[in-house]
């Protein structure tokens, strides 16, 4: 590394070290906030730079859109003249293996062609479904169909002739695939699967590779960021990539290999990954490995009590001195809490931190619906961090079928979709869509009158032809305009319905994005194919609330606050890779954090979770727990972790003798008190409300004259919740209320709070 570069970006000698190893397989160990990403930037800068590897002959992989454009955003702010060609081979495993078939791979020697689309999970079990049915096969627990499929397959593949379950399993595989090369569209699982067979014969010299012309094609160096998550279909896939270059054959080319992760942050076991994955593949690959033990992000007090939660490797070394108390608070439930929050946020926000700065973490994704109503009406601009895309609209989700037709006619699953599409298009049945598809119901010239739903399958069928022609300097490219014309998107949408007005602009947007991406350098139709297929793999991601269709949206409540931000609520298996500068992680009750668990391995597997979700917090932590947290299962006692972290680290405010325990509950139902009294001086409640809430501090008041229980005969009333529906009235006090609730048993609730209504 030269001297030059070395002032430019001071690295410690754990990264230096990393940056200039150039072992044939190494592996880096990165604590939490190590700083890897930087590393991996100049390791791929130094190799580029002074060890003159090309770009184009390194394969970067990641686990993410974000991971992968956030490197690429990095190497172009160092290096501006880096062009896009250049980074083909930067991305997630499955957008690689995808470029790979489609440009450098005989993907035809696998038996499908260049022109192949990808289909979604989704999808491929429909189409399961369809032969098992059209087949007559006996295939048992069809509601796991989709997780056999993955998880038997390697059984199939290693000659096993027969399922655990002794059912037709092993018979389905070959029809799928079969039926998966007849209409040339390959599932995830697939890209990975067909790349890697395919790189394996490339690197044996294989016939088909030859007769293709893109034989001989392999890497220098594989760079993999977040190693740990790796599954086996995405370490043979590695493998396959570090073995294309003929390492076994005198003379071929050595693929190196290096790649950076924490094994205490695995928290995906779900998706098939687990804890021993960075440690097989440093066995697998005879890798050395290296370790970058420093932390750069956390203060002394949130990293000591991260220490208590670490699984593998030694202890995180600090970069940063100053320390500051872990606040531990008790709530009476999530509403008491949301208000906190809100005023508490606000008050950070008023000491001069952005909200930017500010996130919520959670077990559940739905704990949140509470927090963004209490914080809609406080007015304290939120995100939800959510991943929605455009299948999550329907009249979206439905165009992209039209046009996955249109850019692949072999597709004819998707083609019946489109026609028996309940909402748009044709509304047709099945049986009739098949028929049509298949030309058993086609207008006989000059006799009869084609339908709409047959003018709707020709303009797919006749859409390559027709915009084919497109991409010339001198020709126009197509309008967004123009395309829902040619479709006769008007007639399909229903110009009738209440919704259309609002489907057309959806749908009108979507294509001017599709046109400005597919409007350029190539042919029109190869760049909508391409453009589907990324968006089948990941979804273009539109946030909660907005209707955009393509790129990641901000909160509506954001646009009044664009210079700070919004607070991010998230749960804490979205908040990995992230870091703030404020962390206020909720719901520490035993039964959410952690959940219940049903082996060890997932009990491992939550520590290693909430240990994710402490070091994202930069200077500021606060843990929550609740007296009535209004879970299933969940019990009203702070969870077992908050006895792990030491004492001396923590401020706490949830320890109180039972007189403190009293006197809090009267205390937090003054607060409710003087929130409702606020609210009706804002004018926020209606007027029946307003009513309610005065005769029901007058009753209490009145009781608390008399010294009096409420009367027996008011015990057996019914009464209704919000979340656990209509019980039986149990006891009552001047503050407290205590009800039934069939499946859920009994609950407690303060009245100033007003949760329980007497029907």
């Amino acid at each position: 590394m030269t001297g030059e570069r070395e002032k430019q970006i001071r690295l410690n000698q754990y990264q230096r070290a990393a940056v200039l190893d150039e072992s044939p397989a190494c592996v880096v160990n990165a604590n939490v906030g190590s700083g890897k990403t930087t590393v991996l930037i100049e390791k791929i800068l130094y190799l580029h730079l002074e060890r003159k590897v090309p770009l184009e002959d390194m394969v970067v992989l990641t686990f993410t859109n974000k991971a992968a454009d956030e490197i690429t955003e990095r190497l172009l702010r160092r290096e501006p003249g880096i062009t896009p060609e250049q980074v083909q081979g930067f991305g997630t495993f499955h957008s690689v293996a995808l470029r790979l078939l489609k440009n450098r791979l005989p993907v035809e020697a696998a038996g499908w062609t260049e022109e192949f689309t990808v289909m979604d999970p989704d999808e491929e079990l429909e189409l399961a479904l369809d032969i098992i049915s059209e087949r007559g096969l006996k295939v048992k627990y069809k509601n796991r169909l989709k997780k056999r499929i993955e998880q038997e397959y390697q059984q199939y593949l290693g000659g096993k002739t027969e399922t655990r379950y002794k059912d037709d399993l092993f018979l389905l595989y070959p029809l799928l695939e079969e039926e998966k090369k007849r209409q040339n569209k390959m599932a995830f699982a697939d890209l990975l699967r067909v790349s890697a067979k395919l790189l394996r014969d490339i690197g044996g010299q294989s016939e088909a590779a030859d007769r293709s012309g893109k034989s001989g094609w392999h890497p220098e160096w594989v760079i993999v960021d977040e190693v740990q998550d790796s599954d086996r279909l995405q370490l043979e896939f590695l493998e396959a990539l570090c073995s294309s270059g003929g390492r076994s054959q005198a003379g071929g080319a050595e693929v190196r290999l290096f790649a950076v992760g924490d094994p205490n942050q695995v928290i995906y076991s779900w998706r098939g990954t687990g804890e021993n994955m960075f440690f097989l593949l440093k066995h697998r690959f005879g890798a050395k490995e290296l370790t970058l033990p420093v932390n750069y992000r956390s203060n002394a007090s949130i990293l000591e009590a991260a220490n208590r939660f670490i699984q593998f490797g030694d202890r995180i070394q600090g970069s940063r001195e100053e320390a500051g108390k872990i606040i531990v608070k008790n709530h009476y439930d999530p509403f008491q809490e949301a208000e906190y929050l809100a005023e508490r946020i606000r008050a950070i926000h008023k000491r001069g931190k952005p909200y930017s700065g500010i996130a919520v973490f959670y077990r559940l994704q739905r704990q949140s619906e509470i927090l963004a109503k209490v914080f809609e009406r406080q007015g304290i601009p939120y995100e939800i961090s959510v991943k929605k895309t455009l299948k999550d609209m329907a009249v979206l989700n439905w165009f992209l079928k039209v046009l996955r037709f249109s850019v692949n006619t072999s597709d004819i699953q998707i083609a019946v979709q489109v026609l028996a599409d309940p909402q748009y298009g044709e509304k047709c049945t099945k049986k009739k869509a098949k028929s049509i598809v298949g030309g058993g119901q086609t207008a006989e010239a000059g006799k009869k009158k084609e339908s709409g739903a047959e003018k709707l399958i020709r303009k797919m069928r006749e859409f390559q032809e027709c915009f084919s022609r497109v991409g010339g300097e001198e020709v126009e490219f197509p309008s967004a305009e123009g395309i829902f014309q040619y479709f006769g998107l008007r007639e399909a949408l229903h110009p009738s319905s209440g919704q259309y007005a609002e489907d057309e602009q959806a749908v009108l947007e979507f294509l001017r994005r599709m046109c400005t991406a597919c409007c350029g350098k190539g042919g029109f139709v190869e760049n909508v194919r391409a453009f589907l297929n990324s968006s089948a793999l990941y979804g273009m991601k539109m946030d909660a609330g907005e209707r955009a269709p393509v790129g990641e949206m901000e909160h509506p409540a954001e646009t009044d606050n664009a210079v700070d931000g919004t607070v991010k609520l998230m749960t804490l298996h979205a908040s990995k890779g992230l870091e703030f500068d404020t962390v206020f992680l909720v719901g520490l009750n035993q039964g959410l954090i952690p959940l219940r668990c049903q082996s060890f391995e997932q009990e491992e597997e939550e520590r290693r979770l909430f240990f994710v979700g402490i070091t994202r917090a930069k200077n500021g932590l606060e843990l929550s727990w609740y007296t009535s947290p209004g879970e299933q299962g969940v019990l009203g006692e702070p969870s077992r972790y908050l006895k792990m972290i030491p004492p001396h680290l923590l401020e706490r405010e949830d320890i109180r003798s039972e007189e403190e325990k009293r006197q809090g509950l009267q205390q937090m139902r003054r607060e409710v008190q003087e929130q409702i009294r606020r609210k009706r001086e804002a004018g926020e409640q209606t007027v029946e409300e307003q009513w309610k809430a005065v005769e029901e501090e007058n009753a209490i008041e009145e009781q608390k004259g008399k010294g009096e229980q409420t009367p027996d005969v008011r015990l057996r009333e019914r009464v209704r919740h919000r979340k656990y529906g209509e019980g039986i009235l149990v006891s009552e006090d001047d503050m407290m209320i205590e009800a039934e609730f069939p499946g859920y048993g009994r609950k407690q609730f303060l009245k100033a709070f007003g949760e329980v209504e007497r029907i």
